[in-house]
């Protein structure tokens, strides 16, 4: 018989529980839910460039170069927003969870569902780590100001409610974790886009 020493990912070297597969292919699934996490990684700064490429001709020198520079920072705040999920919010939703069928039920996690899991609740922060330089990257633009985004603010706190509560188990405590996160970074946006808007030069009145 032809043994076959498979890599085993870090996610699992040190877990206290064992995770159970129903199938042959179930070991599968997750490796292809880490390459694609790893390929998003890899694609989000290629995409950005391609945008800027885009709008590239519309932008003057030094708007040129500042909005470069957001590109790294896409990748960057990808990472961190994963990393955030993973180490801060996962195991704090996790352990509460657990916490709930303690002494009552016998823990079993299949593969599947636990990296299912922890993808609900790590990808998205990845995502929308991505928004203060998104709406950096508009307001450079012009098709966003600070203004504009503090007069939408009560329809965009609602649609952030809306998102965390749709991405996070059905209990109070993981709505919060996601939500206090998702409305920081959006009063950190309008923040940063006030500082692009004011560094933006006036442009002179025809006429």
């Amino acid at each position: 018989m032809i043994k076959i020493k498979v890599y085993q990912p870090w996610l699992v070297k040190d877990m206290e529980i064992k995770l159970a597969i129903l199938g042959p292919s179930d070991i599968l699934w997750v490796y292809f839910v880490l390459s694609f996490v790893a390929a998003l990684a890899g694609t989000i700064p290629m995409a950005a460039f391609q945008v800027w490429l885009f709008v590239r001709p519309a932008l003057k020198e030094s708007e040129r170069k500042i909005t470069l520079a957001y590109i790294p920072a896409l990748f960057l705040l990808f990472i961190m927003g994963i990393c955030f999920g993973y180490f801060v919010i996962f195991p704090i939703v996790f352990q509460f969870l657990l916490s709930l069928s303690e002494g009552m039920f016998v823990t079993f996690f299949t593969t599947e569902k636990y990296f299912r899991f922890l993808l609900h609740m790590t990808l998205p922060f990845g995502l929308l780590f991505e928004l203060p330089v998104v709406i950096m990257f508009l307001t450079s633009l012009g098709v966003l100001d600070p203004y504009r985004l503090q007069k939408i603010r009560k329809y965009s706190y609602f649609t952030l409610i809306v998102t965390a509560v749709l991405l996070t188990p059905p209990d109070l405590l993981s709505d919060i974790l996601v939500i206090l996160p998702l409305l920081f970074l959006y009063e950190c946006s309008v923040l940063l886009s006030m500082v692009v808007y004011r560094r933006k030069p006036l442009k002179p009145n025809v006429g």
